[in-house]
């Protein structure tokens, strides 16, 4: 009786602690104010690059406006946005990146290079302008042709990834 006593209020002691002690995170990803910021207008951002590989441009954008509506409850609009983004594709590059024994390239190194202008009209002292690279690397045996869409987008998830956490995710 004694032992049935003891256990029982052992085990109220243990579901009690356990439900006193309940802990819930909620995490978005993004630290917006809901409240205050509906939307984000995206521009295009046109190649300036000295190397252009035209569907880089729509590539981006598309990515670009995804990853927000995606992310966010943000409305994704032409212009006008509580968050603004704009900006234009200043580096796509190519470099040698390793040689093999017979004295050809081995690896070649595919660089692109976003400049990015942020403004939130709520908080203006957040507005930056700033620069996003992401590099790849391919064999060269292959030929860029036959590689270049899929490295291209691999570099522009970069790209989109660190300019969604410097904008809406910076905590």
């Amino acid at each position: 009786m004694r032992r049935n006593t003891i256990l029982s209020s052992v085990m109220l002691f243990v579901v009690l602690t356990v439900a006193a002690c309940t802990v819930s995170y909620k995490f978005s990803g993004t630290s917006i104010d809901y409240t205050k910021t509906k939307s984000i207008s995206l521009d295009k951002f046109p190649i300036r690059a000295n190397y252009v590989w035209s569907p880089m441009e729509s590539m981006f954008y598309n990515s670009l406006s995804d990853a927000f509506a995606r992310k966010t409850k943000l409305t994704v609009l032409k212009r006008n946005g509580d968050l603004q983004l704009s900006g234009e594709i200043v580096e796509y590059s190519q470099t040698n990146k390793s040689v093999s024994s017979d004295g050809y390239a081995a690896q070649v190194q595919l660089k692109m290079t976003v400049n990015v202008r942020y403004v939130n009209n709520n908080k203006h002292e957040e507005d930056f302008e700033q620069k996003f690279s992401a590099t790849t690397e391919y064999d060269s045996s292959q030929q860029l042709v036959n590689v270049q869409e899929a490295l291209v987008q691999e570099m522009i998830n970069d790209i989109v990834d660190q300019i969604f956490n410097a904008t809406v995710a910076n905590w």
